[in-house]
């Protein structure tokens, strides 16, 4: 029922130039997302026009003027009244029928973890660290002490889970067509994760591993922004987000392992 009226408040307002001003969207649930984004400006920019000239209204109606004098009780012009209640009335449809429906499919309906991509992305000033759990989809141990300039998420190599784990800086791989899972996470201030092309945006708290999911439908070259201000450096705090043919991740993957076995 919820993605029926996401898709039926998609359909009415398609076309009508949500995307003005917007990236590009790459995501299967950004229509959802810049619908919502379009109707919330469109109706913003209504009431600002229709406030100015219900201003220019009373301003006219209610004006001094010899032999007249204003009155200004509710009794005597109740309009606004009637007005604000249609206003809320339709800010809480608009919040109940349509804004629920795509957040509650992006933060409770997640995909299978056994059929996506799941990576985990630590931020720190000012880099993304993006470990990958290998060809057997798991992650080896990771310990706070291991950390240091050649080992940004502690993975200790010695866990047999972490011989094929793969941690990038900086460059988000993913395949196209294919749900990524995300557990997002910090390590020293509060960071805000941000693929404007895919639609996702959600603050890294130090202590704290949220999930999040997101899934491509179309290849290209992107970033990562944070949308914090984390710091003197937060300019330097840019990735890039790489969404890939399946083929091309795959390769991306054996190159990777393939530099890991050479280290060894």
């Amino acid at each position: 029922m919820k993605e029926k009226l996401a898709k039926a408040w998609h359909d009415v307002f398609e076309g009508v130039g949500f995307d003005y001003g917007l990236p590009i969207d790459i995501s299967t649930h950004g229509s959802a997302i810049d619908s919502l984004i379009g109707t919330l400006h469109y109706f913003m920019a209504l009431l600002f026009i229709g406030w100015g000239i219900y201003l220019v209204y009373c301003l006219i109606k209610f004006r001094e003027r010899p032999g007249h004098k204003a009155d200004i009780s509710p009794k005597n012009y109740s309009i606004p009244k009637y007005l604000e209640i249609g206003i809320v009335i339709f800010e809480a449809c608009l919040l109940v029928f349509f804004s629920y429906p795509v957040w509650a499919k992006l933060k409770t309906d997640f995909p299978d973890r056994a059929s996506s991509l799941v990576v985990r992305i630590t931020a720190e000033q000012f880099a993304w660290n993006i470990h990958y759990p290998g060809r057997d989809g798991k992650f080896g141990k990771t310990n706070i002490d291991l950390i240091d300039g050649t080992n940004p998420v502690g993975l200790d190599r010695e866990d047999p889970d972490a011989k094929d784990d793969i941690v990038s800086i900086n460059q988000f791989n993913v395949p196209v067509g294919k749900p990524v899972i995300v557990e997002l996470g910090a390590k020293d201030v509060i960071h805000g994760f941000f693929l404007p092309t895919a639609r996702v945006k959600h603050d890294a708290i130090p202590g704290m591993v949220f999930p999040l999911w997101f899934e491509t439908k179309e290849t290209g070259e992107f970033q990562i922004a944070c949308a914090q201000l984390c710091g003197v450096g937060h300019y330097r705090m840019v990735g890039y987000f790489n969404v890939k043919t399946q083929e091309e991740f795959d390769n991306w993957l054996l190159e990777e392992e393939k530099a890991l076995t050479e280290g060894e």
